[in-house]
């Protein structure tokens, strides 16, 4: 059986807070969490995330700051103050980057959990050796989650594939949050490292994020509700 602790994140990956919320009104009797990202966060701004607490779900902010160590932390701390439960920051920016951001916020929201992403699922080998990192992605993963822990972080974002080596490496209480799941049957899209549901939640992540699977098809509740199956919920 596959744990029961993984957790669905459902991605309103859409284009106005009526499609987001009509979603949210559809699927949170059977989903806890929501995910805001550019997108969305870009059109409609706080209000969005303030509208969804409001209906009483959690909400993981994925803006993926990366900048100079208080810039970032001032915008985790405007995040948490809007009610966002999850923030996210890239851990290329650094351990210190991630210590001010972790230490300025915890004490405020220490329920909030703080989340280092480390490289995007929809970035090969390929990728890297365009970008100059002399490192496969999964070693590339494993430094910056390495870099995101030492700063005092909850956990990172990373590929399904990449679960199990950061769970052996930095210990099983490390939170995984992995996009690029999709179900069987579904299209890759734009992700390239991805795995099952089912698979993801027996190699032990925390969280999955599903958006476009569950958003388009053509009942979103059956399939989010299928989703939950496979992780076991």
């Amino acid at each position: 059986m596959t744990p029961a602790k993984t957790q669905l994140i459902v991605a309103l990956d859409v284009d106005s807070a009526a499609k987001a919320l009509a979603h949210v009104d559809r699927l949170k009797d059977c989903v806890e969490w929501f995910k805001v990202g550019k997108q969305l966060f870009t059109l409609e701004g706080p209000a969005i995330v303030r509208e969804l607490k409001a209906r009483g779900v959690k909400v993981f902010l994925d803006l993926k700051f990366h900048d100079i160590p208080n810039t970032v932390a001032e915008a985790v701390a405007s995040s948490l103050a809007i009610g966002a439960d999850m923030v996210n920051f890239h851990a290329s920016g650094g351990s210190e980057m991630i210590r001010t951001a972790v230490e300025k916020n915890r004490a405020t929201r220490p329920d909030a959990l703080l989340i280092g992403v480390t490289v995007l699922t929809s970035m090969d080998q390929k990728t890297l050796d365009e970008i100059g990192l002399p490192f496969t992605p999964e070693q590339a993963v494993l430094r910056f989650a390495a870099i995101a822990q030492k700063g005092g972080a909850d956990g990172v974002v990373c590929s399904a594939w990449e679960i199990e080596p950061i769970k052996k490496a930095l210990g099983s209480s490390f939170k995984v949050v992995v996009p690029g799941i999709r179900p069987g049957g579904s299209a890759s899209d734009d992700q390239k490292r991805i795995m099952t549901p089912a698979q993801a939640a027996a190699a032990g992540a925390d969280f999955i994020v599903v958006g476009r699977p569950i958003l388009q098809a053509t009942d979103p509740k059956a399939a989010a509700l299928a989703v939950l199956a496979e992780i076991g919920r």
